[in-house]
């Protein structure tokens, strides 16, 4: 298949198209998968903030009272705090960490402010983090080194109601951003390798998917020329005797009488040959009429054996036949294709049978099939061939089949009959020893 220009681009250009729809795939598919991520972990990052923030909203506001001022109530509540803007670096205690469920050691902290906007007090403040005013619930703020922090705010009240103050609760996005900077990573590098993989399993698949059609093609192509073939022998044949006759000044009347006669063989081979043509590929499309009727082929091999009894004793072979079963054997089908499914491997068995030879046909019963056996003791097929026996215009021995008048067509008619009738067909041989076809056939 590789050696056709037409099938080595058209499987390019399948794997192109394969590999472009997968490749958009995956990159619609990796840029949903980014923003999910990205979208979760924005998600998670918020859910602990506040959940830290409201954990410290509902411990303080009890012990708060007076608006603006921390009493010992809540330096007892965090330990860590630092007053005003005192440079301190506490971290979170173990303790509230474990409490709120905060699994994730990105820099927290915590600020507390007047409803002026102005700072009291600090708990674990990140360096150089810019004091914005109080205003919206969420923020996203940067320090000076350009680290983001996400930070959630929320008013706090007196025991009596007051407004006390505001708290804020931020965390660094650094992890966020590792995160996904590393799922960044690895989608631009990932989807290379796999458009590498996918365009490799592309060509594969597309091979695979061509490889019928070209086999196909293939049988088109051999059939074109062995029809060609088969055809220009007996046109060739016609064209020669006419022009010899057309040479001849005075011609006779037997003269006339042979040229005739030879245009008449030639021409009724050529009509078998188109017939055998159209039977075939009438079974292959399905458009064969076959009759439904229910037929003895008990009969129907007695009735052949009488027939073909003078072109056996042409052959200098014998016809005899074995039934092995005590009951008629009646099959469901159409009685005039299985006679000629019959004829075929009968005439075959003679055609390859040595003179003086034998030609058994036999019937008999297995479960619920009729088994058709024709056995010759003849030149017999090796084994590379028999499984192309079944070929159209397939010969074993050409020599042969020139003498009889063969065009390679008997057995693939008696395949597709066999089909036809849902049935098989399978041959035993040894060189030299015979041929034996089986014919399974479902009983009526």
């Amino acid at each position: 298949m590789h050696q056709n220009k037409l099938f080595n681009q058209t499987q390019l250009k399948l794997a192109a198209w394969y590999a472009s729809v997968m490749g958009l795939i995956l990159s619609i598919c990796g840029i949903a998968v980014y923003l999910h991520m990205e979208q979760t972990y924005i998600q998670a990052i918020d859910q602990e903030v506040q959940t830290l923030a409201g954990t410290l909203h509902d411990s303080l506001e009890p012990v708060l009272e007076q608006p603006g001022q921390l009493n010992a109530a809540v330096k007892q509540t965090l330990p860590g705090i630092c007053l005003g803007t005192t440079p301190c670096k506490p971290s979170i205690p173990d303790s509230h960490i474990h409490v709120l469920g905060i699994n994730n050691r990105d820099p927290y902290y915590v600020r507390f402010l007047t409803v002026s906007s102005q700072l009291l007090a600090t708990v674990n403040t990140p360096p150089q983090v810019n004091i914005s005013p109080q205003g919206e619930t969420w923020q996203t703020i940067v320090d000076r080194q350009g680290q983001r922090y996400h930070q959630f705010s929320i008013l706090l009240k007196t025991s009596t109601g007051q407004p006390w103050g505001y708290l804020q609760v931020g965390r660094s996005l650094s992890g966020y951003h590792n995160h996904l900077d590393s799922l960044k990573v690895f989608l631009i590098l990932g989807l290379p390798i796999a458009m590498l993989l996918i365009g490799g399993a592309s060509w594969w698949l597309a091979g695979l998917a061509i490889q019928p059609v070209y086999d196909s093609y293939q049988q088109v192509q051999q059939f074109t020329a062995d029809a060609a073939h088969e055809l220009r022998t007996p046109l060739a044949a016609v064209q020669a005797t006419v022009e010899s006759t057309l040479e001849v000044e005075d011609l006779t009347l037997p003269e006339a009488q042979m040229t005739l006669q030879t245009i008449e063989r030639q021409n009724r081979r050529l009509s078998q040959l188109v017939h055998d043509l159209l039977m075939l590929s009438r079974i292959d499309f399905n458009a064969l009429s076959m009759k439904q009727q229910i037929c003895c082929l008990n009969d129907v091999v007695n009735d052949l054996v009488e027939e073909l009894a003078a072109v056996a004793i042409t052959a200098q072979v014998s016809l005899t036949t074995e039934f092995k079963s005590d009951q008629p054997l009646y099959v469901m089908g159409d009685e005039e294709q299985l006679y000629r499914l019959i004829t075929n491997l009968m005439i075959n068995a003679i055609h390859y049978s040595m003179p003086e030879g034998l030609i058994i046909v036999r019937l008999l019963k297995e479960d619920q099939a009729a088994i058709l056996q024709v056995q010759d003791f003849g030149v017999g097929i090796a084994p590379k061939e028999q499984s192309r026996i079944f070929d159209r215009f397939y010969r074993v021995n050409r020599d042969r089949s020139r003498q009889t008048g063969g065009a390679g067509l008997g057995l693939a008619i008696a395949q597709a009959i066999v089909k036809a009738h849902h049935g098989s067909i399978r041959v035993q041989s040894q060189v030299g020893q015979g041929s034996l076809f089986t014919v399974r056939l479902p009983l009526k």
